[in-house]
């Protein structure tokens, strides 16, 4: 089979190798790979390792939709033939996953464990979830990081309620999930970005105001459209110095969900305002099984589509995480036929 190995940090580094399908273990299944999403986390990864304790040769990528071929002794949750898609932190099923305050969670595929761009893995059967009967391989292979991100902010720990005002950040894969899923519950969606065909874009999947940043103040955007109240939910995806600005726009009792750090692994904000509106500042791990298992039921309940920006084989990977370093709309997906 041929799978995707890092011998050294970069992208230059990144090569496809020829290697024996795996045996599933006990415990285990043998998963066909039949398209893997891409995160920016992943381009991180590759580029930098991100401080993660990474063996050599390493694979990268955490997001997989793929059949069961095989199982291995012990092994029940899935018979052969089973569409499945994996989990972002193994062995997180429910509640806060494993770590201490001292060191955090953060054992995940494509980090702590191997990754997926390969044609086929074997790991333990708790390592995946049924995939939507309603989505494509492609668009089942975003939910596992993205898709759940966004459900943690809004449902599980939200949960945003008709009528809310919720503010996107961006067009990103999370952000795109967040407009879906907000106004999926009767909220109000507000996106903000700096290209005017993304904010088009955004207008035509049914968010209710756009804003573009760079052409005006966003923050004076939203007490303008709001008429000074603020939004009640904010899906933090700059980070960095970002986080003041979010403090200045939520409304009194609203929430920031903390998601990405585009704009760097520190935040900083005013605290006049975090003091005086007292709003809820909370990080978002993702999320874990049990949320992902509600997550694939609402996509078919709801009919949710997941935006994909565009499709790569395995063998144009390059190409690929090319596209994810210069921004997409949605997702970045890569299939093996």
């Amino acid at each position: 089979m041929r799978r995707w190995e890092l011998d050294a940090l970069g992208r230059d580094r990144l090569r496809p190798r020829t290697v024996e399908i795996p045996e599933p273990g006990p415990g285990e299944v043998l998963v066909k790979v039949a398209a893997v999403s891409l995160n920016y986390r992943d381009l991180r990864v590759i580029e930098s390792g991100m401080g993660l304790p990474l063996t050599f040769p390493f694979t990268p990528a955490s997001d997989l939709a793929g059949v069961v071929t095989a199982v291995g002794s012990g092994a029940t949750r899935f018979e052969v033939g089973t569409r499945v898609i994996s989990t972002f932190s193994p062995g997180r099923l429910d509640g806060p996953a494993l770590g201490t305050a001292r060191v955090p969670p953060y054992k995940t595929l494509g980090g702590a464990y191997p990754g997926v761009l390969a044609e086929y893995v074997a790991f333990p059967e708790d390592w995946f979830v049924k995939a939507p009967a309603t989505l494509d391989a492609g668009e089942a292979s975003t939910l596992p990081c993205a898709g759940l991100t966004a459900w943690t902010a809004l449902v599980e720990y939200g949960p945003v309620r008709p009528g809310q005002t919720v503010l996107v950040q961006g067009t990103g894969g999370v952000a795109l999930f967040g407009l879906q899923l907000a106004r999926a519950q009767g909220a109000e969606v507000i996106v903000t970005s700096g290209s005017d065909e993304k904010l088009a874009r955004a207008k035509a999947l049914g968010a209710t105001h756009v804003i573009h940043r760079t052409r005006e103040d966003w923050v004076e955007a939203v007490y303008r459209l709001t008429a000074d109240r603020g939004v009640d939910h904010i899906l933090e995806l700059a980070g960095g110095a970002n986080l003041g600005r979010s403090i200045e726009a939520v409304a009194l009792h609203g929430t920031i969900s903390v998601i990405g750090v585009f704009e760097g692994f520190s935040v900083t904000g005013p605290s006049g305002p975090l003091l005086l509106k007292e709003p809820t500042i909370r990080g978002i791990n993702v999320g874990h099984r049990r949320a992902l298992e509600a997550l694939v039921r609402a996509v078919d309940s709801m009919g949710l589509k997941p935006v994909i920006d565009a499709r790569y084989l395995l063998e144009a990977l390059p190409a690929a995480l090319e596209h994810l370093g210069r921004g997409a709309f949605g997702k970045i997906v890569v299939e093996s036929p």
